[in-house]
């Protein structure tokens, strides 16, 4: 079908929002992206942009600006949280050279997709709030607090909390995953391009750096019982953390003790959404990102998810006849692999947090498969680093 003059109305700003409003508004699609706050703006966090994610920029012509605002990975490296000792090497800036692991500040991407989508046309309503999603009539019906708005197609990108996600699946109920997980910025110690991951019983913690060295991103995750908000704007004492981290090794505890602000949330497992997508008699709605698929943060693919999905909704919709086949296309295409991610990433939280004997014997068995085969454990997610939606 034709995108050409389509109305679109995506719900949320954020990095699956603004990447499927440039993507459709680049198909000729007229685009609006409603945003809750007062502008767009992201608190200060770091993420890691995979070569599967780093493909979809590419593509949607923000190439450039990514290498500018990121830090192009060299290499992961698995740490003994406890004695700082590299149990393991993974030489990823090796494996796709062409494409690249960028380690890119969140506001940074979010800025780089909020001109790309001004760029392209979309226009951005600030201060507007969806509280819920009506699917009852011929279109999709926005209830916001300055009343009913319809719309045309409707995207929710809206996140944990999506309300277009209930439209379709109804209420859901996440659950505690007893884990809970700081996150940090200091200033850069101009270090090599890696991130590194220290693994200790119980807890782990993520470093690598961002904005040409300047500024270290850290995520430490603990498990306990006590259950915590979700969400990331609940401040924390630096303390907290570093009391969790004490038996670290030196190299970490250098790192906290210069935490000045520190921010806690909860880690809750949602389920896949059931459904994606609903066409209606003179419209439709589907889900990505967040909304569709909230994953824990152990695998470090949930911007890219979210770009996937942009690339392959508007793809979808431009090479399908209407827009009911467009929609299942799209779901179709999307929902298997984000299972797969999902499971992942749930696999690496207990991977990271080993004790007592399994601890040693699954770091005999990296140290040996490094020592090996180096390239064998990075091979292990050709299916996920490789794959490029944009090609499909």
């Amino acid at each position: 079908m034709s995108l050409i003059g389509q109305r679109v109305t995506v719900l949320g700003a954020g990095v699956a929002g603004l990447a499927v409003a440039r993507a459709l508004a680049l198909r000729g699609a007229r685009v609006t992206v409603l945003e809750q706050a007062d502008a767009v703006r992201e608190v200060g966090a770091g993420l890691q942009v995979s070569p599967n994610g780093a493909v979809v920029l590419r593509a949607l012509g923000l190439g450039a600006a990514l290498e500018v605002a990121s830090v192009r990975a060299r290499a992961v490296e698995l740490c003994d949280g406890l004695s700082g000792e590299v149990v393991t090497r993974l030489e990823v800036a090796r494996l796709r050279p062409e494409q690249g692991y960028h380690f890119v500040h969140r506001a940074d991407l979010i800025g780089i997709l909020l001109r790309g989508a001004e760029e392209a046309g979309v226009e951005l309503r600030l201060l507007t709030r969806a509280a819920s999603v009506s699917l009852a009539g011929a279109r999709p019906v926005l209830m916001l607090e300055t009343g009913h708005e319809e719309a045309g197609l409707l995207i929710g990108a809206d996140g944990l909390h999506s309300v277009a996600r209930a439209a379709l699946n109804g209420a859901a109920a996440p659950f505690f995953t007893k884990q809970v997980a700081w996150r940090a910025l200091i200033p850069g110690d101009g270090g090599e391009a890696v991130a590194e991951v220290h693994m200790g019983p119980g807890r782990h913690l993520v470093s690598y750096p961002l904005r040409g060295g300047a500024l270290r991103n850290i995520v430490a995750v603990e498990e306990r019982g006590a259950w915590v908000e979700e969400g990331w704007s609940l401040r924390d004492d630096p303390m907290d953390m570093r009391v969790a981290f004490e038996r670290f090794s030196p190299r970490v505890q250098g790192w906290l003790e210069q935490v000045q602000d520190v921010w806690l949330w909860g880690l809750f497992r949602h389920e896949v959404a059931r459904v994606w997508q609903k066409a209606l008699p003179e419209g439709g709605v589907a889900i990505l990102g967040d909304a569709a698929h909230p994953t824990l943060p152990f695998l470090a693919q949930g911007a890219c998810m979210a770009l996937e999905d942009a690339w392959v909704l508007a793809a979808s919709l431009a090479g399908s006849d209407s827009l009911a086949a467009g929609l299942a296309a799209y779901e179709a295409a999307r929902r298997a692999r984000c299972v797969r991610i999902v499971a992942a990433a749930n696999a690496n939280a207990r991977a990271y947090h080993l004790s007592g004997p399994l601890r040693g014997l699954a770091h005999l068995g990296l140290r040996l498969g490094g020592a090996v085969a180096p390239n064998l454990a990075l091979s292990r997610f050709d299916w996920l680093y490789g794959a490029d939606v944009t090609k499909s």
